[in-house]
């Protein structure tokens, strides 16, 4: 049987390689994205620590962050 479903074998296993070496560069694409995603008190508390903001701005900004979580 030299085709199957009009495609010789040699082109089934070329479309499945291209599947799997698709998949397997957007799979770790994907995870360091989301580890990329900071929250807003994570980005507040970085600020905080590279003393972009005073200790009175961060603790009026992380009680609004808070308050607004809540809600």
């Amino acid at each position: 049987m030299y085709y199957f479903w009009g495609m010789h074998w040699i082109w089934w296993f070329f479309w499945v390689l291209l599947w799997v070496v698709f998949f397997s560069f957007m799979i770790p694409m994907r995870r360091s994205a989301y580890r990329q995603m900071q929250s807003p008190l994570q980005i507040l508390q970085q600020r905080y620590a590279a003393g972009e903001i005073s200790g009175e701005d961060y603790e009026q900004r992380r009680t609004a962050l808070l308050r607004d979580a809540k809600l």
